[in-house]
Parts: C-alpha cells; structure tokens; sequence
C-alpha cells in the first residue's frame, strides 16, 4: 500500500505544470541520443530532424506507465495529422533504449542521466525505489516532467505545452503544429 501511495504521489507531482521549461522564442537545445523506432536502435538528431521542418519534441516520465502509455498511443494515432502538418515527433524519457526499444512504434530518445531534459529546463526528479511499471517491472531511473515543444526548423521554441493530461497535450501541439502549417 505504501508503495502504491507514493508512485501516485509521484506521478502527481510528474503532471504539474512546466514553469522553468523553455519558453516560445529561446534557443532549442541540438541534442544527438540513442533513440529506437519499431524496436531497432538507431542516433536521434534534433539538428538532422529539423533540417525537415518542425519537430514536436515531447519529454515523458516513464514508458509502460499509465500516462506515459496513452501520450504515447495517442501521439502515435495521430501522427499522419502531425505529418501533415511538416511535423515529425520524438519522445524523450530517461528510459534505457532497452526499455525504449519494447516500448513504442514510434521514435523514442533515451535520456538517461536526464542532460536532455535539463537542457530543455525540465525538472528531473530521482524515481522512487519500488516503483514499477505497468508490466510490474520495475522502474530503476529518474522522471523529466511531463512537456512538449515545437521547435522551429530555424531551432527556436515555437510553444511549449505542460501541465496537462497526458491526450491533451497531445492535442494541443497537433492544434500548434497545424495552425503553424495553415499559416505558411
């Protein structure tokens, strides 16, 4: 009981909103990670992605945990409407790639350590020993707070969204992206 006590307090504290993350017209931290799509292994640039237009660079705490599973299915029902739009999508967590690698069809940056996180101004907190996944296994690394960012293809913060649930924030960077896109 104590230990399912403290993950939801937790995963409380993980949905609070993002008030030190970048904010729109600062400069987009490049980073290059490990990163898996379809489970295979391959080196993310935030650079070579934007190079192709905007990029919805979203941080989440944990894969195979209850939030994180639905921004990820979500992003991914969505994500002929984001390419659409000339956005591409990546999610970053302080997963392994091996963890990463199970967990989604869709591109996924491994952040361990959290330096891409906290370039970004994200709070990252240390995980709660005990704490497990929603397979039951369980979750040895820390949490970036849960926020999204459009980036520019010039490499500037177009919005940040944070502080939402988890299908919402989803929503509104496809309303930013597509908004960006109708403007053109």
């Amino acid at each position: 009981m104590k230990t399912k006590a403290l993950g939801l307090l937790l995963l409380g504290v993980l949905t609070l909103p993002a008030y030190a993350a970048l904010q729109a017209g600062a400069a987009a931290p490049d980073f290059v990670a490990q990163a898996s799509l379809a489970g295979k292994a391959f080196t993310y640039s935030l650079k070579d992605a934007r190079a192709k237009g905007p990029v919805v660079v979203y941080f989440y705490p944990s894969a195979y945990t209850g939030g994180c599973n639905l921004q990820a299915h979500t992003f991914a029902a969505n994500i002929d409407k984001f390419t659409a739009a000339g956005a591409t999508v990546v999610g970053v967590s302080l997963d392994s790639i091996q963890r990463l690698n199970d967990f989604s069809a869709d591109p996924v940056a491994s952040d361990v350590g959290g330096s891409i996180a906290k370039s970004f101004d994200l709070m990252v907190k240390d995980g709660a020993p005990g704490m497990k996944d929603s397979r039951g296994v369980a979750i040895d690394h820390g949490f970036a707070e849960r926020t999204t960012f459009i980036v520019s293809p010039a490499g500037k913060v177009l919005a940040t969204v944070g502080g939402i649930a988890p299908d919402a924030n989803v929503q509104k960077a496809l309303e930013v992206v597509q908004q960006l896109h109708a403007g053109k």
